[in-house]
């Protein structure tokens, strides 16, 4: 990256901050305007392809550890167990069908593909990102319970499908020639050594972090640092015992948030400043370094994939999984459409490409950012309309009633705090 590449960037970067608030209100979302930037700069001479692919692998990285952390620790595991919400339907029962169901409909675009490699693009093709629809999330008029249920979901469904697309990355990689002992023995330690060395980072961390609080050895500033050590050194220790850190990096992030219970405030600090910024970065630099050549390679199979993938796979695996929750049928069909592609689908697919080889690699990645873009695009444009439409449809019929315990995502917590009460003693369940 050059010296005025990189300063165009910053310029960039900086009026889309200033003008932040007033462009939220529009149908232009950071995740649109960065990949859009990104695309267009890839034309001029301004970076240098090498060093924004290297660039990529980084950040990708250090954005995946980190917001997997976070996220993860920002849910109150024991509340998300304890009721029957609808992002835990959306989550434990829409998920796996998501897989399954997009697992049937890529067999049908991507006819003679192994079983297994169709099953690792499903499962590439489920999590989703809330930032791509950040209108609907931000928007008041929409219920608070279906933006909570958004946000919870979108939160945690990376983690969760991480485990399954590293098991059939490594079942593919099998069936493109290598050692089938070899892989199925590294697909099970990394699934199982990785939960392991999460558990034990984020058990220990948090334990020690409480004994320092509790002590008045540190402050809130200081326990931020120590809680951004904690995703990597969980990454870094499963990867030296021969785990996924990743899965160890969510793992820890879910071991240590729900020890702490909320006493870490810069967790949801860190996630709307600095956090907003790796993000940023992150899809910057796919459309940088990615878009030009995922379009290029985009077919009219490909296409039709990814819309039957955003359309109806995950519409139907929502609506089967809120069935009997009380959830109206434009609920439904609202958190069946707001389930937009973003960063996980992309850095997914990027770290596990390298293990598939050839002749999938390059088409799972293709498939995966253009996926990405189209959802932006979509989501993005289509997030206030939408948003707005329900909330006065759901105005009108009474549809959307806080009828049960609703899972508080630790963000919103925080929000609701006056000065004068303790971190401490807030539950994270309403």
């Amino acid at each position: 990256m050059t010296a005025t590449g990189l300063f165009f960037l910053c310029v960039f970067a900086f009026l889309f901050a200033m003008g932040g608030k007033w462009i939220q209100k529009t149908i232009v979302t950071a995740p649109m305007f960065f990949l859009g930037l990104g695309y267009a700069l890839s034309f001029t001479d301004f970076f240098e392809g090498g060093e924004i692919e290297h660039s990529l692998h980084i950040v990708a990285e250090v954005t995946l550890i980190i917001l997997l952390f976070l996220d993860a620790s920002q849910i109150d595991l024991n509340a998300l167990r304890k009721h029957h919400a609808w992002p835990a339907r959306m989550l434990f029962i829409g998920l796996p069908l998501s897989i399954a169901i997009g697992t049937l409909t890529a067999w049908f675009f991507l006819p003679g593909w192994p079983l297994v490699v169709v099953v690792l693009v499903a499962a590439l093709l489920a999590p989703t990102d809330a930032a791509l629809g950040q209108s609907v999330v931000n928007n008041k008029q929409v219920p608070e319970r279906v933006r909570r249920g958004l946000t919870v979901e979108s939160g945690l469904n990376d983690g969760l499908a991480l485990p399954v697309i590293l098991l059939f990355a490594s079942l593919a990689a099998e069936v493109m020639g290598a050692d089938s002992r070899n892989w199925l023995v590294f697909g099970a330690k990394q699934l199982i050594l990785g939960p392991i060395a999460g558990v034990v980072v984020g058990a220990l961390g948090a334990n020690l972090m409480l004994l320092a609080h509790k002590k008045g050895m540190t402050s809130d500033l200081f326990e931020g640092v120590g809680a951004l050590s904690l995703a990597a050194m969980a990454f870094l220790f499963a990867g030296e015992i021969g785990g996924n850190g990743f899965i160890a990096a969510f793992i820890g992030g879910l071991t240590f948030g729900n020890i702490v219970k909320g006493r870490c405030r810069f967790l949801f600090e860190f996630t709307e400043s600095e956090g907003q910024l790796l993000m940023w970065g992150a899809f910057f630099l796919l459309g940088l370094a990615l878009l030009p050549e995922a379009i290029a390679h985009l077919t009219p199979t490909m296409l039709g994939l990814i819309l039957v993938s955003l359309f109806l796979v995950r519409p139907a695996a929502i609506w089967i999984s809120l069935i009997g929750s009380g959830a109206a049928p434009a609920t439904r069909l609202f958190f069946g459409w707001f389930g937009p592609r973003g960063l996980a689908t992309a850095l997914f697919a990027l770290l596990i490409v390298s293990q598939i080889g050839h002749p999938y690699a390059e088409p799972i990645l293709a498939i995966a950012i253009n996926a990405v873009w189209i959802s932006a695009l979509l989501h993005g444009v289509s997030a206030m309309p939408a948003g707005k439409f329900y909330a006065q449809l759901v105005t009108r019929k009474g549809s959307c009633k806080e009828t049960e315990p609703m899972v508080v995502p630790f963000e919103d917590t925080l929000r609701q705090m006056k000065p004068e009460v303790s971190a401490e003693n807030k539950t994270g369940v309403e």
